[in-house]
């Protein structure tokens, strides 16, 4: 579902009448608004999602219940993107049409802009690029993303027509937009994006009202979904995929989504009943969930009601501090905490400017502050034990990097449901970080442990679950090794490592994981 879309929310947020923005903005004069149709019968046409079925209730609006059982790890549905696009700073290194990334792409002839892998991938992308191709040529440059999809969204509408899509359980004009709920520099973002857009639309291209244009920006800023690269590490791109935005949120959910072989895959992380709802996560559960529900209600529009929240569970594991007999005071762990805050605001900063060697050195002294105050799954604890880790991966100082990371996974083990997909990358690359260091058999179990999870939340085709497949080969043939002669492992590993530097691992970046949902903080 898209965060809004179908959300635990008054019912409020589900107006059927139009939203209208402020008289303020002149392009909203320019044309004559016209009326959205009315909301149609849930069900129509279902091409592909017969698995599934779309609900309406009291508070939430509309949802998706399961037809079936499913198991963890089954793919309830995968949807293609009704339209997508590739971020404005990624355009030149992000194939156009199947959002990897590639050494090596072959530019669009006319337009300069779209970026593809081969032939086969500019042929299959030339219906939704044709209009884009001679819009971009007349404008003089290519507009920014959201300007982008809105227009390829309106030139598919302008080709199908309004009302439901085959394969679409509800219509793009019906989706939840949030207008209403935006606040003053939303609206004065959305009136800009409008205003630009009517700029970059062609005239002999179907014109269409200022109500239906606004209203694509706000299914935009609520239900655009991020996509991902070929291996899942860093967002590409942002699509609009109807029907997935119909699944509601839980800080628990029973379903996770992947970006896989050019689709949006919605699969179960526990067994389903026929009847269960199906519900998605929009944020990282690693939160207080008071920090969890006021970033849905902020970004989302949304107070969340899931029993996670409304309980407070696992809060008391996020804020744990050292037991025993030298407990420490209510005012200590209130100063390491705030102290923590600081810390990471001087990381952000240096991992901005590259100076890894600073953070590295700001983690080992807070670090020096929290373990004798907070407790193994403190979340102030765990963020920097994850970013000690990743940075000093980075710099191949395996073997302290390898300790922390051991002990951030403990830490997540106890918080993230079993089947959490950034619970399965962090075991990941601990596991190979141990592997890094040479400590073959953690690392072997990390991989596996990773595996294991990966194969429910990406499913086995994904590439990210292939590369882990080989390592996991790898490290298991290695590991045999290693309990048949100890000393000749280590000195076949010792000349192996001298003919081959291990491989720098990634540079560490200030970005988060992949977010489910493209939404400005």
């Amino acid at each position: 579902m898209c965060p809004g879309e179908g959300a635990e929310q008054p019912s409020l947020y589900k107006p059927h009448s139009t939203p209208q923005l402020g008289s303020s903005a002149r392009s909203f004069a320019l044309l004559r608004d016209t009326h959205l149709p009315q909301p149609g019968l849930p069900g129509m046409t279902k091409g592909g999602m017969e698995s599934v079925e779309l609900f309406t209730t009291e508070g939430k609006g509309r949802g998706l219940k399961a037809q079936k059982e499913f198991l963890p790890g089954d793919v309830i549905f995968a949807e293609p993107a009704y339209a997508a696009v590739v971020f404005d700073s990624l355009t030149h290194v992000i194939c156009h049409t199947c959002f990897k990334r590639q050494e090596r792409l072959h530019r669009c002839g006319q337009c300069k802009f779209a970026h593809y892998c081969d032939r086969t991938c500019q042929r299959a992308a030339w219906l939704n690029h044709k209009n884009e191709c001679s819009a971009i040529k007349r404008h003089g440059k290519a507009p920014s993303e959201n300007i982008r999809l809105a227009a390829r969204i309106l030139w598919k509408m302008e080709r199908e027509g309004t009302g439901l899509s085959e394969g679409c359980l509800v219509p793009i004009e019906e989706l939840q937009n949030h207008v209403e709920s935006f606040g003053e520099e939303e609206k004065k973002e959305l009136r800009a994006d409008v205003e630009s857009f009517l700029e970059f639309w062609p005239p002999h291209c179907q014109q269409f009202g200022m109500q239906l244009i606004s209203h694509i920006f706000g299914v935009i800023s609520c239900n655009g979904f991020t996509l991902s690269d070929q291996r899942g590490l860093q967002a590409v791109g942002v699509g609009i995929f109807p029907n997935l935005c119909q699944a509601n949120h839980d800080c628990w959910p029973n379903c996770t989504v992947v970006f896989n072989n050019g689709k949006i895959e919605l699969r179960a992380l526990s067994k389903i009943s026929p009847g269960d709802e199906l519900t998605v996560s929009y944020v990282d559960f690693l939160s207080l969930s008071e920090e969890r529900r006021a970033q849905l209600k902020k970004q989302y529009y949304f107070d969340c009601a899931c029993e996670h929240c409304k309980k407070q569970l696992k809060d008391d594991l996020m804020l744990a501090v050292k037991a025993g007999e030298s407990k420490p005071s209510a005012d200590t762990v209130k100063e390491v905490i705030q102290l923590s805050k600081d810390t990471l605001e001087k990381i952000n900063k240096a991992r901005m400017e590259g100076h890894y060697h600073e953070v590295v050195k700001l983690c080992r002294d807070c670090l020096k502050k929290q373990e004798p105050v907070l407790g193994d799954t403190n979340i102030y604890l765990l963020r920097i034990l994850s970013i000690a880790s990743e940075v000093l991966s980075y710099l191949q100082m395996f073997e302290e990097a390898a300790d922390y990371a051991k002990r951030m996974v403990d830490g997540y083990l106890k918080i993230y449901h079993p089947n959490n997909a950034q619970l399965g990358m962090a075991v990941m690359r601990a596991g190979v970080t141990h592997w890094h260091a040479g400590l073959i058999e953690a690392g072997h179990g990390l991989i596996c442990k990773a595996y294991a999870i990966l194969l429910i939340t990406h499913g086995p085709s994904h590439p990210i679950t292939k590369d882990l497949e080989v390592m996991r080969v790898q490290t298991e043939m290695e590991l045999r090794m290693f309990q048949q002669n100890e000393f000749m492992y280590y000195k076949m590993r010792e000349a192996a490592l001298k003919n081959q530097k291990i491989q720098v691992m990634p540079e560490p970046s200030n970005e988060n994981a992949p977010s489910l949902f493209h939404k400005k903080e």
